[in-house]
């Protein structure tokens, strides 16, 4: 049964039966949106990253361009979308690099994470949600960044470290 919805979550509570046999009940985070997630990189492998408030850990977090994206819309328009709303960038290329579920003990959300290349700049324009602040930083900074543990947010996480891969075996 549906307990709770909004625009962004939708919480249902299912009966179930435990591995065991018992009765049970399970609750499901539903996300509405996909989570998108764009890691930008120039030709000498600078990019981009975004800081901003995040309410539900009462903390300030660095990370690669995020966003929502409408299940009905391809991908990598919301990609295209994203970038353009909190960097002012835009991609002459994308290349998906991961799909992920990001806490499926309790969620359905999937991520998907792309780097962008042939980098071009125009204006940004955040959401009237978003209070940003952008940087332009060399991707070993980033790097260095994850590997101290100066980021947590686990989509950035994960693209830096995919990347990193990517990188040093001549794939981007």
């Amino acid at each position: 049964k549906k307990i709770y919805e909004n625009p962004w979550i939708r919480l249902d509570e299912h009966d179930v039966i435990q591995p065991k046999g018992g009765a049970g009940i399970y609750s499901v985070v539903h996300f509405q949106n996909l989570a998108i997630a764009v890691l930008p990189l120039d030709k000498d492998y600078n990019t981009w990253i975004v800081g901003q408030w995040r309410y539900p850990i009462n903390e300030y977090s660095w990370e690669i361009i995020e966003g929502g994206g409408n299940p009905t819309v391809e991908p990598i328009e919301s990609a295209q979308r994203e970038l353009q709303e909190e960097a002012g960038l835009i991609a002459g290329e994308f290349i998906k690099i991961q799909e992920v579920h990001l806490s499926n003990s309790g969620t359905d959300e999937l991520g998907i994470i792309y780097v962008a290349r042939k980098i071009s700049f125009t204006t940004s324009s955040p959401e009237e949600t978003e209070e940003l602040q952008v940087k332009k930083i060399p991707f070993t900074e980033l790097y260095q960044m994850v590997m101290d543990g100066e980021i947590k947010d686990g989509l950035t996480i994960m693209a830096v470290l995919k990347t990193k891969l990517l990188i040093d075996s001549g794939k981007i």
